[in-house]
C-alpha cells in the first residue's frame, strides 16, 4: 500500500534531509507532505545572559537569534515546498517550538497519516546539537507506520 498522506518532520540537516527523500519518494501520486519542523524549546527564551551584560543587549540578541530561526525555518520549508509541488505533490508546512516527539504525536492526534518519515540520530563525531526525538514514546504512543531513514553518513 503507498502512502497518500505521509506526515515528514524535518529540520533541514542532512539526516533529516534523507528522510525528506525517502517521502518523497514513497508518497502516491496526488498524494500529501505534511511538512512538521520542531524548533526545539530549548531556543525559547534564548537571551545570552550568560555573558551579555545588560537587559538590553540580552534583548536584542535574543531578537537576533529568533529572527534567525524563523529566517531558516522559512526558506527551508520554501525549498520543501518547491520540491514537493513539482512532483504533483501537496504540501502542508507547520512549524513549532517544542519537544519533538510530544509535537509530533500532538499533531498525529488531530491528523490522519498514511505514514510517519523521521531520520534517524547524527552518527557521533559529526558537529551540531542533537535535539533528539525521543524514540522510546513515539514507538509507545504511535499507531500509523514509522519510518526511521537511516543517516546518510553511517
Amino acid at each position: 500500500m503507498t502512502p497518500a498522506r505521509i506526515l515528514l518532520a524535518s529540520h533541514g540537516t542532512p539526516g533529516a534531509r534523507a528522510a525528506e527523500q525517502a517521502a518523497l519518494s514513497l508518497c502516491a501520486p496526488g498524494g500529501t507532505i505534511w511538512h512538521l519542523e520542531v524548533v526545539p524549546d530549548f531556543w525559547k527564551g534564548m537571551r545570552g545572559d550568560d555573558w551579555l551584560n545588560n537587559a538590553v543587549t540580552q534583548e536584542r540578541f535574543g531578537d537576533y537569534v529568533e529572527s534567525q530561526l524563523e529566517r531558516e525555518i522559512a526558506e527551508h520549508a520554501e525549498a520543501l515546498g518547491r520540491e514537493v509541488l513539482s512532483l504533483g505533490l501537496s504540501y502542508e508546512n507547520l512549524s513549532v517550538l517544542g519537544k519533538p516527539a510530544e509535537c509530533l504525536l500532538e499533531l498525529v492526534s488531530r491528523e490522519t497519516f498514511d505514514q510517519i518519515v523521521i531520520g534517524s540520530p547524527r552518527p557521533k563525531g559529526m558537529p551540531g546539537y542533537r535535539s533528539r526525538m525521543k524514540m522510546e514514546t513515539l514507538v509507545r504512543e504511535l499507531r500509523t507506520p514509522l519510518l526511521v531513514v537511516p543517516h546518510p553518513n553511517r
